[in-house]
C-alpha cells in the first residue's frame, strides 16, 4: 500500500518580509531624512536674501500640493483604506503623485499603514509614540521614534500579508518597480523647471533647493507628525481603541490628515474632518473628482454614523 504524505498546512504569514532593508536602503533613508533637515536650517537666511524668488515659491508650492495630495488622497484614503473607487487613469496618477513624496512605494506605504491600524498604539505598531511607555523620558523617546526613528528599522512589513490585493494589481506592481525612477524625478525635476523658466544655473539651483529639499523635508515632517504628534496631543471627539487625536494647526499643511481621531474611529471614511469648522482639503479634492466622474462609491460620513461614534 502506497502511503501519500500529507502536504503541510501553510502557517500564518509573518509580519515582516523575509528580506530586510539593505544597508544601502538605510543609508538612502538617512540621506532623505537628513538633507531636508539641513535644508530647513539653511532656508531661514536664504529666505531673506538672494536665494528665493517667485519661480521657486510656485515650483515648491505645486510640487508640495501634488505630492502631498498623492499621499493623503492616493496612498492613504484610496490605496490603503478604499474610501472610494477610482478609474484607472486616476488610480495611476494618484500612485505616481504619492511616489513623488519619496516616503515609500505605493506597496510598502500601504502595507506599513495597514499594519499600523491593526496594532495601533499596541505591540506590533510600526511607529507608535507609546512604544516605550508613559512618562516624560519614555514619551520623548517614543515621539522621536514615531516621528522618524522607525524608518531606520531593518525589518520591512510583509507586503503579501498586509497588501495582498495590491500585490495582485499590475499597475501597483509597476509603480513599485519604478519607485526609484519616480523618486529621482521628484528630486531633479524642480531644478530642471527652475533652470528652464529662468534660463539660468542660479534659477536651477534655487528651485532644486526649495522645490526638492525644502519641499520634501516639509512634507515628510508633516506626514510624520500625524504618526507622532497626533497620537499624543490634541482632542478626542470620537470613540477609538488607541491614542489618535485631532490637531487643528496641522490641518492645512496635512490636507486634513490631522483630524486623526475620526480616521481611526472610521478608517474607510473619505472625510476625516467631518465636524463643523474642520477643514479637510483632501476630502474636497475627492468631492471634485466625484463631480468629474473620475471616482465613485465614495464613503462619505453620515450624521447617523458620526453620532454613533461620538464621545458621550
Amino acid at each position: 500500500m502506497t502511503v501519500v504524505a500529507e502536504r503541510p498546512t501553510p502557517g500564518p504569514k509573518p509580519d515582516a518580509e523575509p528580506e530586510p532593508r539593505s544597508k544601502a536602503e538605510l543609508v538612502t533613508f538617512a540621506l532623505v531624512v537628513g538633507l531636508p533637515l539641513i535644508a530647513f536650517v539653511a532656508a531661514v537666511p536664504l529666505a531673506w536674501g538672494w536665494g528665493l524668488g517667485w519661480t521657486d515659491i510656485v515650483i515648491m508650492f505645486v510640487f508640495y500640493v501634488v505630492s502631498g495630495l498623492g499621499v493623503t488622497v492616493g496612498l492613504h484614503r484610496y490605496f490603503t483604506h478604499g474610501s472610494f473607487k477610482a478609474k484607472r487613469p486616476l488610480k495611476i496618477a494618484l500612485g505616481i503623485a504619492g511616489s513623488l513624496s519619496l516616503e515609500m512605494s505605493v506597496l510598502d506605504w500601504v502595507a506599513t499603514h495597514r499594519k499600523h491600524h491593526k496594532f495601533s498604539d499596541k505591540e506590533g505598531d510600526p511607529h507608535s509614540p507609546w512604544r516605550f511607555g508613559p512618562g516624560f523620558r519614555s514619551m520623548a523617546k517614543g515621539l522621536l521614534y514615531a516621528h522618524m526613528g522607525w524608518m531606520f528599522d531593518a525589518e520591512r512589513t510583509n507586503r503579501e500579508k498586509y497588501a495582498p490585493d495590491l500585490c495582485k494589481d499590475p499597475d501597483v506592481m509597476k509603480l513599485h518597480k519604478w519607485f526609484g525612477a519616480l523618486a529621482l524625478t521628484s528630486l531633479l525635476l524642480p531644478g530642471v523647471l527652475g533652470g528652464l523658466l529662468t534660463w539660468s544655473w542660479q534659477g536651477a539651483l534655487t528651485a532644486l533647493f526649495w522645490g526638492s529639499l525644502v519641499r520634501i523635508g516639509l512634507l515628510h515632517h508633516v506626514t510624520w507628525s500625524i504618526n507622532s504628534i497626533c497620537h499624543v496631543f490634541g482632542e478626542e471627539e470620537f470613540q477609538v481603541r488607541d491614542k489618535s487625536r485631532n490637531v487643528w494647526w496641522l490641518a492645512i499643511p496635512s490636507f486634513g490628515e490631522s483630524w486623526h481621531n475620526l480616521h481611526h474611529s472610521d478608517p474607510t471614511c473619505a472625510r476625516h474632518g467631518a465636524l463643523k469648522g474642520q477643514i479637510d482639503l483632501s476630502a474636497e479634492v475627492i468631492r471634485g473628482f466625484e463631480r468629474l466622474g473620475w471616482v465613485y462609491d465614495v464613503r462619505w460620513p453620515t450624521p447617523e454614523r458620526l453620532a454613533a461614534k461620538r464621545v458621550a
